[in-house]
């Protein structure tokens, strides 16, 4: 071939590789359901979830009675002019809500009012998330990766798995980011350190009152290398008693003060949880999350229950060998416990 006809051919194969590598990204549908995804849409819009080069389309769901409000949001994001938002949806039509979603972020669920029975509460979620699950089984992509926010959380990712059979145990999570998240603060704020120094505190089990926040193998970067929280706070009757209550009543404390739900750290969390999910998780640090137990520490299997997970190309890992003392043995017990009720109560309702 002549010299000069073989510059211009690698001429222009390189010109087609540098032009195909500055294509931008298809975007991602993500799905957002129940009102309190107002405080997290704006986050996925600027690019905090997914990354500052990955467009997203949003897709909003919410019943009938939000379909105004719903309007609204769509125009707020439309003003804000994000430029990583490639689309909009808001729906209170849940196949047009699930069509082709590449990730779920289920808020939406019946909550528990004054006087209400844990069964009565469970027997409308059964009813939602049963229908919500027949609409990814139908409508949402393949690889759909699914965050269950609405409680019970981790009985509401049992009943997505039960009735969305086509979607992987290992796509479908739950919420516990937020209550990890609230065991770094109370470490940080009792040893009066950067919540971003502290690293490897442990949620086990139900997103409920008998969640075990578990600092046995967590550390904190000091200006000397990493220590053990056990060895800074040197008080283990506090790491036993009042941190574990403090994160597990934390929510009940937030509705008392506030009068209102905790939806900020919510949203927050929830975009930690699944940009960690997607991103990875930091070389030497796990996080808590929901997922489908597979036996590990003696927890029974086909339960969603929290565990320490690290992250790598888009899947999660459960943190294998720690060790378990007695007084966290006990505690991981119980919350499993309650989660065999759960179930228990789920099925007695599809009866």
């Amino acid at each position: 071939m002549d010299s000069l006809l073989l510059d211009q051919q690698i001429w222009e194969e390189t010109e087609y590789v540098c032009s195909c590598t500055n294509l931008e990204k298809e975007p991602v549908r993500v799905l957002i359901t129940g009102q309190i995804g107002y405080a997290i849409v704006p986050m996925i819009a600027r690019g905090a979830v997914l990354g500052p080069d990955q467009p997203v389309i949003l897709h909003m769901l919410d019943s009938e009675p939000a379909a105004e409000a719903l309007k609204g949001v769509k125009m707020e994001l439309i003003d804000a002019a994000f430029p990583l938002l490639k689309g909009v949806v808001a729906t209170t039509d849940v196949v047009e809500a699930f069509k082709d979603v590449n990730i779920a972020v289920m808020i939406g669920g019946f909550p528990r009012n004054e006087g209400m029975e844990r069964k009565d509460v469970m027997s409308k979620n059964v009813s939602i998330y049963k229908a919500q699950a027949s609409a990814l089984e139908k409508h949402a992509a393949s690889d759909c990766k699914v965050l269950v926010v609405a409680n019970p959380a981790n009985t509401n990712a049992l009943i997505l798995k039960e009735f969305a059979p086509s979607i992987p145990e290992k796509n479908i999570t739950c919420l516990t980011r937020l209550d990890h998240n609230r065991a770094l603060g109370q470490i940080s704020e009792r040893l009066n350190v950067h919540v971003g120094d502290v690293k490897n505190v442990i949620i086990w089990g139900n997103h409920s009152s008998t969640q075990y926040p578990d600092v046995n193998h967590a550390i904190v970067t000091t200006g000397s290398g990493e220590k053990p929280v056990k060895e800074l706070v040197a008080d283990d009757h506090w790491l036993e008693t009042e941190f574990i209550t403090t994160v597990q009543q934390r929510g009940e404390t937030i509705l008392k003060a506030r009068k209102l739900s905790s939806a900020l750290c919510a949203a927050s969390s929830a975009c930690d949880h699944i940009r960690d999910w997607i991103l990875g998780t930091p070389e030497g640090t796990w996080v808590s999350m929901g997922v489908y137990s597979d036996g590990s520490y003696g927890i029974q299997p086909g339960l969603f229950y929290s565990f320490p997970v690290t992250c790598e190309n888009g899947e999660w890992s459960i943190v294998h060998g720690l060790k378990i003392d007695e007084f966290s043995s006990a505690k991981m017990d119980a919350t499993e416990n309650e989660l065999i009720e759960e179930k228990s109560l789920v099925h007695a309702c599809l009866k």
